[in-house]
Formats: C-alpha cells, sequence, structure tokens
C-alpha cells in the first residue's frame, strides 16, 4: 500500500520536520523540484474551496504535474461508485489523489485502496495541510523551543489537527470552548496518550490566551453545520477573537485564521488586520507546505 497523508500522524516528528525543512527551501527557492513531472493529479471536491483549490492546482503545476478537478457530480463517492472502486480506477490513471469532503473514511478508504498516494485536502475530521501550513507560518514569525498556542472557538477538524500535531511536537496547546463544542474524543485522549504536550481545556476565554504565543480561531459552525450556526453563537460568542482578548496574550503574539473568516463573529476586523495577524502568511504557505507534503510522498513512494 502506497504511503499517503491521511492525518499528521501518519507521520513521524523526524518526518515531519522533514517536510518543514522541504518546504522552507522550496519557499526560499534554493530547489525546484519535479517529483510530478508527466503525472496527473486527481483533485476530488465535494466541498467547494477557495484556498485549497488553487493551492493544490499551482503546487501541482509547479511541481511539473498536471491536476484534474473532479466534482461530487462526477464521482458520487460512496453512491455512485464504491470507494475501493474509485480508488481502483484512479491508480490506473493519475500519479496521485488529492481529495477535500465530508467523510473521513473516504479519505481512509481511498488511501486503503489506491495504488498510489493520497493527500487529505479536508475532511469533517481534520485538515492536515493546514495545520503543517500554519505550524510552518509559526517558525518562520517566531523562534522558540516550544510555543503556547490557544485556539478559540469549536473543537473542528483544526482542533484535531492542532491536537494530531501536539502528539509529535512538544507545544502547551490550550483549547478555549464551550463544554457542548468539544474536540474529537479519541483524537484527545491519543494526544494526551503520547505524552508530548501540555493540552488544556477550558471555558474561560481570558485562561487560554494568557501570555500565549499564538491565537487561533476559525468559523464556529463548519461547512455542513450552518444549520447549527445560531445555537454555537449562543455558547461562544465569549470566544470571540477582539483586542480586548488579544491583550491578555504575549504582546508579540501571533493572531491566525484559517479562513474564510466570519469577520465580526470569531474575530473583529481590528484584528484579522491588525498587526499580530498573519492570516495571509498562513494562505500562502498553503502552496509551499502543500507541494512538500507532494513531494516528500512521491520521494517515500519511489
Amino acid at each position: 500500500m502506497p504511503r499517503s497523508f491521511c492525518e499528521i500522524t501518519d507521520c513521524t516528528r523526524e518526518e515531519v520536520q522533514e517536510i518543514f525543512n522541504l518546504c522552507a527551501k522550496m519557499k526560499s527557492g534554493k530547489i525546484a523540484p519535479k517529483p510530478l513531472e508527466g503525472k496527473a493529479v486527481a483533485c476530488v471536491f465535494t466541498k467547494p474551496s477557495l484556498r485549497t483549490r488553487v493551492s493544490f492546482e499551482v503546487g501541482i503545476n509547479e511541481l511539473g504535474g498536471k491536476s484534474l478537478y473532479i466534482t461530487d457530480n462526477e464521482i458520487s463517492i460512496g453512491k455512485r461508485e464504491s470507494v475501493h472502486d474509485v480508488a481502483k480506477v484512479l491508480s490506473r490513471y493519475v500519479g496521485m489523489i488529492m481529495i477535500r469532503t465530508f467523510s473521513h473514511s473516504d479519505v481512509t478508504g481511498l488511501a486503503k485502496y489506491a495504488d498510489v498516494p493520497v493527500v487529505n485536502g479536508l475532511t469533517d475530521l481534520v485538515h492536515p495541510c493546514q495545520i503543517m501550513g500554519d505550524y510552518f507560518t509559526i517558525l518562520e514569525h517566531k523562534k522558540k523551543e516550544k510555543y503556547s498556542i490557544a485556539y478559540l472557538g469549536d473543537g473542528n477538524n483544526i482542533t484535531n489537527s492542532w491536537l494530531n500535531l501536539a502528539s509529535l511536537i512538544p507545544m502547551d496547546l490550550r483549547i478555549g470552548t464551550d463544554p457542548s463544542t468539544p474536540p474529537d474524543k479519541t483524537i484527545l485522549e491519543r494526544c494526551k496518550a503520547a505524552g508530548k504536550s501540555q493540552v488544556t481545556i477550558t471555558d474561560d476565554p481570558i485562561k487560554a490566551v494568557k501570555g500565549a504565543d499564538v491565537i487561533y480561531t476559525d468559523v464556529w459552525a463548519s461547512m455542513g453545520q450552518k444549520d447549527k450556526l445560531n445555537e454555537k453563537i449562543a455558547v461562544l460568542k465569549k470566544f470571540q477573537v477582539n483586542n480586548e482578548l488579544v491583550s491578555h496574550a504575549d504582546k508579540d503574539c501571533l493572531v491566525m485564521h484559517c479562513l474564510p473568516a466570519e469577520r465580526g463573529r470569531e474575530i473583529t476586523d481590528e484584528v484579522m488586520d491588525g498587526r499580530h495577524s498573519v492570516v495571509f502568511d498562513e494562505a500562502e504557505n498553503r502552496l509551499h507546505i502543500q507541494k512538500a507534503i507532494m513531494t516528500f510522498l512521491m520521494e517515500h513512494n519511489k
């Protein structure tokens, strides 16, 4: 079975560092590998996308490959055709599969049955490329042995991915959320069992951000959960990232958001456009980290 990237924990800590090092070299222009030369990459989307689609398509092109944009209308994965059959068919045509979808089992199923590497562009459970790019962004802006990272808001795929990274890389991870919106229990327990990081879950936003190096937030109702928006607003409104809350963090803290943002809800304009924000650096680094991940997979699947 080929090596795939379904979750950050598919890699070791050393391999994660290898990807960061590769990303830095690519971004600086020191290397320009073409591991996808002569190959096509199937980019499967069952969710709409801006950053994921554009960054992968540009990245695939820069790595020498051709991207194929495939929507759910063509495949209806798991409905019109089984995950097994989609994996086997695509493997006969392309050198890699990237998928952005709802069900995490679609990604793991493709990775199980495909004869080519599979990259998780996002599922409802995790968003690994995003958090890899985010941590790379932190490394660019701050030089420390261990970072204190405060995530505020819904316990969603972003939260789960931070926990996965914290399973490998030591950090002080504070999750500020309501008891009714926790992260995935299995991923949380796995992170704690790994013993690499200090993990705190609190419903006190000030406690979460106190002295933090990084404040991170996301929309309160993810795609496919917009029907729950009003109830999420009711319990999460105190976790809004605004100037008052940022004042409790480190004076040189970074503010991050994976985008798209619902400005004025989980984050204010003043903060998102303010001196602490590295939101658009994160967006740029999606391109570089995904190129590094794809290159890593091609190298490790020779």
